[in-house]
């Protein structure tokens, strides 16, 4: 006769970031994100909504993964390079790197970008995440130059790489056939370009 405890009754006591992820990814493409629900998100993966609510603070969150880890990373990867590479190439191998992705993951990166980038309900919260990302590349530049990293020069680094980053994006949604670190590496190179014929005599 077995005498260990007996196993807990009813759902789960925990799941994972990524089996919410695929759980709530599958339903946003069969019923939309407006139509799926927290509660939805919650039954799919068999747990309760406080248990989901530990691992995304909301129902936007979870488009965004581990978004505030990979802004960790994104950090140490800009300080990598040794001081003799320029911070435009610093920064672009940071981005370059932090929008890496192993093939099997490409489908629903996505579909996550295409919901993150037209979805008019999810726009105000992606504009904090956005502004999370710059901070993240204005505070190396700050570092870099010696300056504040509220001034302009910083700033403006991170506005720019941002808007070079989602062009990108916004560039392989719309094709199968480039990749998104060839679109990255393209911008790069254009604004590299505009820069050097702008400032030559």
């Amino acid at each position: 006769m077995n005498t260990g405890p007996k196993p807990p009754q009813g759902r789960p006591l925990a799941t994972s970031h990524a089996a919410i992820e695929t759980a709530a990814f599958a339903l946003f493409a069969e019923r939309g994100f407006e139509d799926t629900t927290v509660e939805d998100i919650a039954d799919a993966v068999g747990v309760g909504r406080r248990t989901l609510f530990r691992y995304f603070s909301s129902k936007n969150d979870i488009l965004w993964g581990q978004f505030d880890s990979n802004l960790e990373h994104l950090g140490r990867s800009l300080r990598e390079p040794p001081r003799d590479v320029s911070v435009f190439d610093a920064v672009h191998r940071a981005i370059v790197a932090f929008n890496r992705l192993d093939p099997d993951a490409i489908p629903q990166h996505r579909q996550r970008m295409s919901l993150i980038l037209r979805t008019p309900a999810l726009q105000a919260h992606s504009v904090l995440r956005y502004e999370q990302w710059r901070g993240v590349i204005a505070d190396y530049a700050a570092e870099r130059y010696g300056v504040d990293r509220d001034s302009l020069l910083p700033r403006t680094i991170g506005h720019v790489s941002l808007a070079l980053a989602l062009t990108a994006y916004e560039q392989w949604l719309e094709t199968d056939d480039t990749s998104l670190e060839d679109l990255l590496n393209a911008g790069a190179s254009t604004l590299r370009g505009y820069v050097d014929a702008t400032v030559s005599p």
